[in-house]
């Protein structure tokens, strides 16, 4: 048996029939495999970086071209009973031939497909040619078939199973790709090779079982065996003639149980499958790693409703999540490296799972094993998402056979937990205006109630399933019922105040967000608008949303100083990000009794844009990473509103109870004491303890001037309250005192303060795009010092570093009207 990738000496050409530019019409261009054509086309200096400018508006006749990529390899006839060509992924709309003759036709990214070539080969030189057809057009027709469905977007990425932010979204661009993105090969083998491999691990009274169902695809009928080996257990099964199936049961004893990250280890065991034939020879072998553990999905009605509560080796975690969304456009870009560097952000800033939204892709292999490796949950979308889909022929079969090769191949993560139907799909049935639209046309709801549901419970029974997100549990109640199950909360973007996410207490929060623009250096390097502006043509085309600038504004509106430039907008917008999820997170963490967890939309980006993640386009931290990191820590104090006061709330989410001294004072800005107060926390493991604070501290004698400080034991971060808002607030101007020195591979500042300076932030990429900070949104009081740690791959001006624009406060803006601190009383 082997496997020989055909990677090398591809080249692509349109095929002659729609506009293309001159220089591309009838040129062959050498292909990257795998890729796609706009990747290509960049390499050849054929186009424009898409992400670029507004160059994406240039490059929409890609997605209205047919392509045709064509190889030529050699090979020699050997003794094997059967050669296959096997096309892990193809996107989408493909015709394959070997040789002239035509193998196969594909409609589908999502799924893998294996031709038997064997006959069509010949010694020598061989021709495999691959003819990708407009995705508009396969979905376009199959929309004037079927009848327009509801979506929210102008896009018909509902027709066709193709990753549907590839046709734009609120936060991506307009690249509707087309290519060979996963691997292409040929595989010989004979007598028998290993179809599938699905093994169903669980954990009950102390023993581990993994459950391995293997089916097998023969070249003739003779007798087999099936041989295992995990944690120092073997097992083997025959597989009699003619037989494609056998289950292995290996029960292990006592083995290392995985857990999440931040609840204990991840030990991974190796599980080795061996196939051999009638003579003991070995067919094939495949190895991969497991992980021990078991998952209760609890949503048994209490008091407060439905609750939703993931149960791992039955102890209950609450989810500090975010939302994952493809991180590039084009995924042959997305290497294991780029998804280690992603992981590695969101273990640092605290989170323990990864919803993959369900506009994007199933995730590769690489994702699942760093997820595994490090601990990081997964929920899994099924690929739909914000639209209704058609049920109908060819897509209903479509879908079928991706969710069963998809569940199967994911199998035996200990990571995935959780397979959710769809996104916002059953929400948007109940209140975007669709039941009129379909007027009793399918929609949907027999893939997420019905055929996903079915295909999980019979391939994968070890996960959860949920046929939404949001979704209430049933039917009968509205499916974002913040009481039950799961729920989105967007009216906070959308329409309101930040500070309504404390009318929330859901019992899982599966997204909400606030958006900020990305790094400077990001936009710098993408965005030549000179000069920069909040509504400058680039900055604009790279803002996706619906009024997405002018809620922004009303944001800063409602919080802070009116901004004097683009600079101040910058800082101002990305600030509002932070403290909006920041209050958010903090208050429903404060509700851990009924709310089971948060997953943030969202962590990462596809391109450089305004939007809402923590990480941007370019892998740059913005301060919301920093909000995140500390909203998220396992021990969290913070001051909440509660019964007409302010209460001190402490969340501890570790193993051990959290005993220590607190103490929270009332202060003014100067840093002179008005009152105090100490308790001693004694907070239990997986718990919160809630203390009413004394009206001495809850009412201040100068709103504008006072804020309260809560400190506990050795716990990182102080919880701050202040009573005005900062646009209203009597800042002093900010004044301080920095020092610069080297420290290793990088530069310490350490910023002592001359007076208060609220949110103190260093922004170093606007030196060197290279450069890092391990720390902002920090806030002194008069006298108080703080160290940020930078790195860069070069050498950084110190006074630059400790000077406007690159370090920034709240107060060294100066309100409308006059400097900071001449607020009328």
């Amino acid at each position: 048996m082997t496997h020989r990738t055909l990677h090398d000496g591809w080249t692509l050409r349109a095929v002659p029939g729609a506009p293309v530019p001159p220089d591309i019409a009838g040129s062959a261009v050498p292909a990257t495999v795998p890729g796609c054509v706009h990747t290509d086309l960049l390499a050849a200096g054929l186009i424009g970086d898409p992400y670029l400018d507004d160059n994406e508006n240039r490059l929409t006749w890609i997605g209205r071209t047919d392509w045709s990529y064509e190889t030529t390899f050699g090979w020699q006839p050997g003794d094997d009973d059967r050669i296959d060509l096997v096309c892990v992924g193809l996107d989408t709309v493909a015709t394959v031939t070997v040789n002239g003759t035509e193998v196969g036709r594909t409609e589908n990214q999502h799924r893998s497909y294996r031709f038997d070539v064997r006959s069509l080969l010949r010694a020598g030189d061989n021709t495999l040619a691959i003819r990708f057809d407009s995705p508009y057009r396969y979905a376009e027709a199959q929309q004037d078939r079927l009848g327009e469905l509801p979506n929210a977007y102008p896009e018909p990425f509902n027709f066709i199973r193709k990753t549907a932010c590839n046709f734009g979204w609120d936060w991506g661009p307009t690249v509707v790709t087309a290519g060979i993105w996963q691997e292409i090969g040929l595989h010989a083998w004979s007598t028998a090779r290993l179809a599938s491999v699905r093994p169903l691990v669980t954990v009950a009274d102390g023993t581990g079982r993994v459950e391995l169902h293997v089916e097998v695809e023969r070249a003739g009928d003779a007798p087999l065996t099936v041989h295992a080996v995990v944690a120092g257990v073997a097992v083997e099964v025959a597989v009699a003639s003619g037989e494609r199936t056998a289950v292995l049961t290996l029960d292990v004893p006592d083995p290392a149980l995985w857990w999440p990250v931040g609840y204990g280890d991840q030990p991974l065991h190796n599980l080795d499958v061996t196939l051999r034939g009638p003579d003991g020879r070995e067919l094939e072998t495949r190895s991969r790693r497991i992980g021990f553990r078991s998952l209760r999905l609890d949503t048994t009605p209490d008091a407060h409703g439905t609750p939703f509560t993931l149960r791992v080796n039955e102890v209950p975690v609450f989810v500090k999540g975010v939302n994952w969304i493809p991180d590039d456009a084009f995924p042959n870009r997305v290497t294991r490296a780029r998804l280690a560097e992603r992981f590695g952000q969101a273990v640092d800033a605290n989170v323990n799972l990864l919803r993959v939204w369900g506009g994007g892709r199933y995730e590769s292999t690489d994702f699942y094993e760093l997820a595994d490796s490090l601990g990081l949950l997964v929920q899994q979308d099924f690929l739909f998402a914000c639209a209704a889909y058609p049920e109908e022929e060819p897509l209903r079969g479509e879908v079928e056979a991706e969710a069963r090769e998809q569940v199967a191949r994911l199998a035996g993560h200990p990571s995935l937990v959780l397979w959710t139907g769809n996104n916002e799909n059953i929400w948007g049935w109940h209140d975007w205006g669709w039941q009129m639209c379909l007027d009793g046309r399918t929609w949907g709801r027999g893939y997420y109630l019905e055929m996903l549901p079915a295909i999980v419970r019979e391939l994968d029974p070890t996960v959860a399933y949920w046929p939404g997100s949001p979704w209430s549990g049933t039917e009968e109640i509205h499916p974002n019922d913040p009481a039950h199950g799961t729920t989105h909360i967007w009216d906070v973007w959308n329409t309101d105040d930040y500070t309504k996410y404390r009318e929330y207490v859901p019992r899982f929060v599966a997204e909400f967000g606030y958006q900020a623009p990305p790094a400077y250096a990001t936009l710098r390097r993408s965005i030549s608008d000179e000069p920069l502006a909040h509504d400058s043509p680039g900055m604009a085309h790279h803002q996706k949303a619906i009024d997405g600038d002018l809620k922004l504004q009303r944001g800063l509106d409602a919080h802070l100083p009116a901004p004097a430039d683009f600079d101040d907008w910058h800082y101002l917008t990305q600030l509002n990000q932070a403290r909006a999820i920041q209050l958010g997170v903090e208050h429903f963490r404060s509700h851990r009794d009924v709310c089971a967890g948060t997953i943030v939309w969202q962590l990462n980006d596809c391109w450089p844009v305004t939007s809402w993640s923590a990480v941007d386009g370019d892998g740059r931290r913005k301060p919301l990473w920093y909000a995140l990191r500390r909203a998220y820590a396992d021990r969290l104090l913070t001051v909440q509103p509660r019964d007409g006061g302010l209460a001190l709330v402490a969340v501890n989410e570790t193993g051990q109870a959290w005993t220590a001294p607190a103490t929270v004072t009332r202060l003014t800005l100067t840093g002179q004491p008005r009152a105090k107060t100490s308790v001693d926390l004694d907070v239990p493991a997986y718990s919160r303890v809630v203390l009413a604070l004394p009206a001495e501290l809850t009412r201040p004698d100068e709103a504008r001037r006072e804020l309260l400080v809560a400190a506990a034991g050795d716990t990182a971060e102080r919880a701050l309250w202040f009573f005005a808002e900062d646009r209203e607030t009597r800042w002093p101007a900010a004044e301080w005192d920095a020092a610069v020195e080297p420290a290793g591979d990088g530069l310490r500042v350490r910023v002592t303060a001359r007076t208060v300076l609220r949110d103190l932030t260093l922004f170093p990429d606007r030196l060197d795009p290279s450069a890092q900070v391990d720390r902002a949104l920090v806030t002194l009081l008069p006298g108080e010092s703080t160290t940020f740690t930078v790195t860069a791959d070069g050498p950084l001006d110190p006074a630059a570093l400790t000077s406007r624009p690159v370090l920034r406060c709240v107060n060294d803006i100066a309100p409308a009207g006059g400097a900071p601190g001449d607020l009328n009383p």
